[in-house]
């Protein structure tokens, strides 16, 4: 089942750190690459229902982020740009040639930071929700945000995140969160809980979660996705589900509205993982964006 969802699977080294790819090359090479990116959490294994679809149309891979899947898990300098310096750099080795960079949550706003910094790298971004670091900045009134960072500081303290870590990681815990990411909590089978329970029990892994949820709460996790959606030239798609408990879906007309020329499609009775959700639905819109961008082989 692994071989027949992900094609071929290897390890790759990237700053001395192990980590993990995927890739699926249809039996006539042409098109764009693919390159997808899962999100906080995930692993390449939670594009299970995308990888093999699209690789039988064009190159697809899949990679696992520095902290998280089954790569190594250090203490890093965690954030979009760390991340998008490892997707680059596995670009260069791996890939080689302008790709469409697909990515989920924070795989999403990596996407686009590789386009905005290695402009040379992206055909194309796709984006499956989209977090904006500088949204919370702006929601905090000016005269209570003293306030927010002292709250902030304690439930981020490491003693306090490393305690939640091992709360956080049981089965039981781990499927009643997953399932606030799914419109329909079916959704949330064994075979998901398989993909996202095991890097929760690497070496290192409660590190790693200290120093990515400490990140994340920064406004400076990622570049500004209001100057990258400006700036960035390359052709454009955004898909929210309209059920998305973690990301409000109204950013999404949000970001249009910064940059019309951007496609974007809401999907109703979806959550805020519309590829493993939906995935008939998404592979289809892909694959039909791909060649109306003129980015596939056929």
């Amino acid at each position: 089942m692994e071989a027949y969802r992900y094609g071929v699977q290897r390890e790759w080294c990237w700053r001395g750190w192990q980590s993990r790819y995927s890739f699926w090359r249809p039996a006539s090479q042409g098109g764009a690459p693919v390159l997808l990116l899962h999100g906080f959490g995930a692993s390449l294994r939670h594009w299970r229902y995308n990888l093999r679809v699209l690789g039988e149309h064009q190159p697809t891979y899949a990679l696992d982020l520095i902290g998280l899947g089954a790569a190594e898990k250090p203490v890093a300098a965690y954030g979009a740009e760390f991340w998008a310096a490892q997707v680059h750099a596995f670009w260069q080795k791996m890939v080689g040639q302008p790709a469409v960079i697909v990515g989920n949550s924070i795989g999403a706003l990596i996407a686009l930071t590789c386009a905005y910094r290695y402009p040379q790298m992206a055909a194309g971004v796709v984006m499956l929700s989209l977090p904006d670091p500088a949204v919370r900045e702006e929601l905090i009134p000016r005269a209570i945000a003293p306030l927010v960072s002292g709250i902030e500081q304690i439930f981020t303290a490491p003693w306090f995140l490393r305690t939640l870590f091992y709360l956080i990681r049981r089965r039981a815990v781990v499927k009643r969160w997953a399932q606030l990411a799914y419109a329909n909590p079916a959704c949330v089978d064994d075979e998901l809980l398989e993909i996202l329970l095991p890097p929760a029990y690497d070496q290192n892994s409660d590190r790693a979660f200290v120093q990515i949820i400490r990140a994340m709460s920064r406004s400076n996790f990622g570049p500004r996705v209001k100057i990258m959606l400006k700036e960035v030239s390359q052709p454009l798609l955004l898909i929210w589900g309209k059920q998305d408990r973690f990301i409000p879906p109204r950013l999404a007309r949000r970001f249009q509205q910064i940059q019309p020329r951007m496609q974007v499609v809401e999907l109703e009775h979806t959550g805020h993982c519309p590829h493993d959700e939906q995935p008939n639905r998404v592979n289809t819109l892909l694959l039909e964006w791909l060649r109306s961008q003129a980015l596939t082989g056929g």
